[in-house]
């Protein structure tokens, strides 16, 4: 007797495009991506302009240095260039969502109709926990950051650093933890795809405390409050990575594959 499941048509049979078509598409999601950054370039510029965004990631440190200290420019272009840098990142930062969904919008055509219905939930999901690591370290990990280095600055010495390296730095840090939170998606992703099994995150939690605390070590400035600030937050979105992986695999199963549970029911 034939399997029903073979003879079932594919569903994206018959939808193959030339490669050409391809090229033109992503060409078009391309410039997509443009005029959304080009949008929000425009409006960051507008308000709270360039000098609104340098001094609003400059509090942190701010609060923390004599009252009338400020940071300094050692380069002779930092003062021009260095406010364009941050305007044009905070741009992209803030249509991430778009740029997220012009991805999706490419990729679409060759999905499943159950793989469409969990991608785009992941696209925003992911989105939204690159915006709490950028939040978290901008409301909380920065102040108790510069509050442990300044306790440490001598009294006979001035702690006023370049504008330049500081942006580099927080910079630096807004990818690593926007990275960092993104262990959710990791975990749900290798659970969905079969790459690993929920029972072996679970037997791998304690691996995953240690290589945690490693990769904050390696990747955040040598101090001790940043690097619990990284670890700890891992390690928390560790388990509700496998936590949601459960729900995500029951829900996001292809029609074949519920109809063979079934059947071996």
């Amino acid at each position: 007797m034939p399997d029903p499941q073979v003879d079932k048509e594919d569903e994206l049979a018959g939808t193959e495009q030339p490669f050409v078509a391809h090229l033109m598409e992503l060409r078009d999601r391309l410039i997509y991506c443009i005029y959304g950054i080009a949008a929000a370039i425009i409006a960051l510029a507008i308000w709270p302009g360039p000098n609104g965004l340098i001094d609003f990631i400059a509090r942190p440190i701010r609060a923390h240095m004599p009252p009338d200290a400020k940071l300094i420019a050692v380069g002779v272009f930092s003062p021009f260039f260095v406010p364009l840098k941050v305007l044009l990142l905070v741009a992209v930062l803030l249509v991430l969502p778009w740029l997220m969904y012009q991805l999706w919008a490419f990729v679409a055509p060759g999905l499943y109709s159950h793989e469409k219905k969990f991608a785009l939930p992941l696209i925003l999901f992911g989105s939204l926990l690159a915006y709490g690591g950028i939040a978290f370290v901008q409301f909380f990990v920065l102040d108790r950051m510069f509050a442990f280095i300044q306790g440490f600055t001598p009294a006979s010495v001035a702690a006023t650093p370049d504008i330049a390296s500081y942006v580099e730095a927080i910079l630096g840090l807004y990818l690593a933890f926007g990275l960092a939170f993104q262990v959710p998606i990791v975990v749900m992703l290798l659970v969905r795809f079969e790459m690993i099994t929920v029972a072996k995150l679970k037997e791998f939690r304690g691996y995953f405390v240690v290589l945690a605390f490693i990769i904050a070590a390696v990747i955040t400035p040598p101090d001790v409050v940043s690097q619990l600030a990284l670890a700890i937050p891992m390690v928390l979105l560790y388990e509700l990575g496998i936590w949601a992986a459960q729900l995500f695999v029951k829900h996001s199963k292809a029609p074949e594959e519920e109809s063979g549970e079934a059947a071996a029911k």
